[in-house]
């Protein structure tokens, strides 16, 4: 059972040479994490502020209320990153943070309600970064899923609706188009997706 004294933040962050930290996530930074998969979360305007080194572990947090939903490693910055995950060619800027995932449970973030943060980073004590980790458990086990993306396109040509296609596909995004998803060999269990979380599509399931 987790203690008060282990979620204690503000400790020395430091456990066998590796820090330990908490970093904190702005709300529509989450929302668009969740949206598309990164490999590395990149976080800019920290110059200020005491933060991770490389190779230092880090709990990724969501506040009201306080949620953990991810694990990473600080990764040495990149000649590039995304301030807007949706803007791949935005500037590099000083005080960027790069951590690199290990662990995601953006769609069942952990309660981490025990847990008083500082500020958008914080040095975390080497048992509560432990016992946040431990109550997310074991990953999941992967398996082959379906997902399907399905537009009526009026065109004159087979290339040309495919190229209208990818134009909708950019302009309107995962926010707005339903993309339909079904484990692998069972497509009676299709599921419509819509910001991340399941949509129903059936007008008259509504009434």
């Amino acid at each position: 059972m987790t203690t008060e004294t282990a979620y204690r933040a503000g400790g020395s962050g430091r456990a066998d040479g590796v820090g330990t930290w908490a970093v904190l996530l702005p709300a529509e930074r989450y929302e668009a994490e969740r949206l598309v998969h990164h490999d590395t979360l990149e976080l800019t305007g920290l110059a200020d502020v005491a933060r991770p080194g490389p190779g230092d572990q880090v709990a990724v947090l969501v506040d009201a209320p306080p949620r953990l939903v991810a694990l990473g490693r600080v990764d040495a910055p990149g000649q590039r990153h995304r301030e807007d995950p949706d803007d791949p060619q935005s500037p590099v800027e000083p005080g960027t943070l790069v951590v690199a995932y290990t662990r995601r449970a953006f769609d069942e973030p952990v309660p981490a309600d025990l847990l008083t943060l500082d500020g958008p980073v914080t040095a975390l004590d080497p048992a509560a970064f432990r016992a946040l980790a431990d109550q997310l458990g074991p990953p999941p086990a992967r398996r082959t899923w379906l997902v399907s993306l399905d537009l009526p396109i009026e065109a004159g040509t087979p290339a040309e609706a495919v190229r209208l296609f990818w134009s909708y596909v950019q302009e309107l995004g995962p926010r707005e188009l339903p993309a339909f998803v079904s484990p692998a060999g069972d497509e009676l269990a299709m599921q419509a997706f819509v910001l991340g979380a399941e949509a129903n599509q059936d007008p008259e399931e509504d009434d």
